[in-house]
C-alpha cells in the first residue's frame, strides 16, 4: 500500500532535458498529441525547447474597482498575509492564508519514489512565481472612499481582523475612475463620487499615465491591470466602431456611444504594455482591442471570474458527461446581497453574467455524440436575484435532471452559501500569478531559429474564468480538470518532465508491484525537506 510524500523545499530535475542557467531553466521537450483524418489515427510527436526566466520582476497591480468588495479584500488579504497576522472570531484563532488559490494552496504531483509512494510539491514551488506578498497594489474606482473604509463597507472579513488591517488600509486611496452610466446599472450612480470627466479620448490618455506614474513611483520592472469592477451590459459590435484596431482608437478619440469603460481600461493597458484581465463578464474584448493586443504582442485574459456556482456545475456536468449519464435540464439560481448583486438586478447587466454563467457546459455536452445529437443542448436557465439582507453571503441552488439507464430520471440537487469575495478574491492573485509567469516563457520549435511567446490571448488561464476568451480557431474547453492539468503540464513541461498521465503503469502489474515491495518501506506520511 503506497501512500504520499510532500517535497516543500526547492527541487531539482537531474535530467539531460532540463538545464539550469543563472538567468533562465531551460528544457527539452517533445509534445505528444494525436491527429484524427476519418477513420485513420495518427500519433504526432513535435520537439521544442522551454525557456523560462528566473527572475520575477518587482510587480504591481493595478485594480479597476479597487475600492469595491474583491478589491478592497485582495489588498486587505496580501497585508493579512505579509504581516502573518492572527484574529479572533467566535470559532477560535485564525491565521491568515492563501486558500482557495490554486497557485498558492495546492499542490501537484511531481512522481513517485522506490517504494511507490505519491510524491507532491506545492505548486508554487514547481518554477519560480509571483508572490501576493511583495505585489505593489493601487488601482481605481469610481466611489472615492479609502481601502480601510471600503473594507468595512464591504462587511467581508472578521472585525478583530478588520481592526488589525485598517490602519495599513486607511492610506489607500483609489484613484478616480472611468464612469459610464449607460453600461452599468442606474443604481451605481449614488456611489460614483470620483470619476473623470472630458472626453474618452482624455480619459483614456488620463489611465495611461496614472499606469506610466504608478509603475515609475513604485519603481516596478512591470505593472498588471484586472478589471474586478461592476458588470457592464454588452457593447454593440459595430463595422466602423470596433471590429479593428484602427477603428477602436479611433472610437475613443470620436467619443463613440459603443466604446465602455472597461474597453477603455483594456486599450490604454495595452498601449502601455501592460496585461490586461477582465474579471467580468461583459465583451470587454471587442474584435479591435484583441487586435491591437496582437499588434502591440500584449497580453489579455477573461472573462468572468470562475469561482462558486460556475465552477461547481463544470465538475458536475463533466462527470456527469464522463460517467455516461446525460444531463438534460440544469436549473440554476442564486441570491446574493453585495453591491454586485446590486448591479446584477438590472436587465442588461444581469444578460451579460446569464451568458458567461450559461455556456459552461458547451464543450462537455459536444464531447458526447453518444448522449447528444448535434447541437442538442440541455434546458439550462439561470437565475440571480438581489437580497441585500445576505450581503457577500451568496446563495446557489442547482438542480441537475439527468437521463439514466432504460429510460430512468435522476436528479441532484445542491445548496451553496458562497462568501462571494472570499472565493473571487483568491482568483485574482491567481490569474495574475500565472499571468506574469506567462510573460517569462517562450518556447522554441525544433527547427526554429525564434523563442516564441504566448499568443497575446492567455487561455492558459481559463481554470479560474467562467467564459475563457480563447484565440481564434482555438477550441474553448471549460472542464476544471482539464483547465487544471493544463496549467500543471506546463509547469511540468518547463522542466523537461513529461504529463502526470495517471495510468500509475508500476502499480498494475505482477512485476512492477513485487519490486515496490523489495524496497525498504517507508513512512506513507513522510515530508522531504
Amino acid at each position: 500500500m503506497s501512500g504520499c510524500k510532500h517535497v516543500e523545499g526547492n527541487f531539482t530535475v537531474e535530467s539531460d532535458s532540463c538545464k539550469y542557467t543563472d538567468d533562465a531553466i531551460i528544457s527539452d521537450y517533445c509534445y505528444e498529441t494525436t491527429i484524427v483524418e476519418g477513420t485513420t489515427v495518427k500519433p504526432i510527436k513535435t520537439k521544442m525547447q522551454f525557456k523560462t526566466e528566473r527572475k520575477v520582476g518587482k510587480t504591481g497591480v493595478m485594480l479597476v474597482g479597487l475600492g469595491g468588495n474583491n478589491g478592497c479584500t485582495c489588498v486587505a488579504g496580501a497585508i493579512a498575509n505579509k504581516l502573518g497576522l492572527t484574529w479572533e472570531t467566535k470559532e477560535g484563532t485564525q491565521k491568515a492564508n492563501y486558500w482557495g488559490s490554486l497557485l498558492m494552496a495546492s499542490t501537484a504531483k511531481l512522481g513517485h519514489d522506490r517504494q511507490g509512494n505519491s510524491v507532491y510539491t506545492p505548486m508554487s514551488n514547481m518554477l519560480p512565481l509571483l508572490n501576493p506578498n511583495e505585489i505593489v497594489w493601487g488601482g481605481w474606482d469610481i466611489n472615492g472612499a479609502n481601502l480601510g473604509d471600503a473594507m468595512k463597507r464591504s462587511k467581508v472579513l472578521d472585525y478583530d481582523l478588520q481592526k488589525q488591517l485598517y490602519p495599513h488600509m486607511k492610506d489607500i486611496k483609489p484613484l478616480p475612475s472611468i464612469y459610464f452610466p449607460d453600461f452599468i446599472a442606474a443604481n451605481q450612480g449614488e456611489r460614483a463620487d470620483s470619476v473623470l470627466t472630458g472626453t474618452k479620448q482624455e480619459q483614456m490618455d488620463q489611465i495611461r499615465k496614472d499606469i506610466r506614474e504608478f509603475k515609475e513611483s513604485n519603481g516596478l520592472d512591470q505593472v498588471i491591470l484586472l478589471w474586478t469592477a461592476n458588470t457592464e451590459r454588452f457593447s454593440a459590435v459595430e463595422e466602423g466602431v470596433n471590429d479593428t484596431a484602427e477603428n477602436i482608437l479611433s472610437s475613443i478619440e470620436m467619443g463613440e456611444a459603443e466604446v465602455s469603460a472597461s474597453t477603455v481600461f483594456a486599450v490604454a493597458s495595452i498601449l502601455e504594455g501592460s496585461t490586461f484581465i477582465n474579471g467580468s463578464p461583459q465583451n470587454t474584448f471587442v474584435p479591435g482591442v484583441i487586435e491591437l493586443a496582437r499588434q502591440k504582442k500584449v497580453f489579455i485574459a477573461g472573462d468572468d471570474f470562475k469561482s462558486g456556482q460556475t465552477k461547481m456545475k463544470s465538475v458536475m456536468v463533466d462527470f456527469l458527461v464522463s460517467a455516461g449519464i446525460k444531463p438534460v435540464s440544469i436549473v440554476s439560481y442564486n441570491h446574493l446581497g453585495n453591491n454586485d448583486g446590486k448591479n446584477l438586478s438590472a436587465p442588461s447587466q444581469f444578460r451579460s453574467k446569464e451568458i458567461s454563467k450559461s455556456n459552461v457546459v458547451d464543450d462537455m455536452v459536444a464531447s458526447n455524440r453518444i448522449l447528444f445529437e448535434e447541437d442538442e443542448h440541455p434546458d439550462h436557465v439561470v437565475v440571480i436575484k438581489y437580497v441585500p439582507y445576505v450581503a457577500d453571503s451568496k446563495r446557489a441552488m442547482d438542480e441537475y435532471t439527468s437521463e439514466i439507464f432504460m429510460g430512468g430520471k435522476n436528479t441532484i440537487v445542491m445548496h451553496n452559501t458562497c462568501e462571494d469575495s472570499l472565493l473571487a478574491t483568491p482568483l485574482i492573485y491567481d490569474l495574475v500569478i500565472l499571468g506574469e509567469l506567462c510573460q517569462r516563457v517562450q518556447v522554441k520549435k525544433e527547427g526554429d531559429t525564434e523563442w516564441e511567446s504566448f499568443h497575446p490571448v492567455l487561455s492558459i488561464l481559463s481554470y479560474m474564468l467562467k467564459a475563457p476568451l480563447v484565440p481564434n480557431g482555438a477550441p474553448v474547453v471549460n472542464a476544471l480538470f482539464t483547465q487544471r492539468c493544463a496549467v500543471v503540464n506546463l509547469m511540468r513541461a518547463c522542466l523537461g518532465l513529461a504529463p502526470d498521465n495517471h495510468m500509475t503503469l508500476e502499480h498494475r502489474f505482477e512485476s512492477t508491484l513485487a519490486a515496490l515491495n523489495a524496497e525498504e518501506p517507508a513512512n506513507k506520511k513522510m515530508r522531504l525537506s
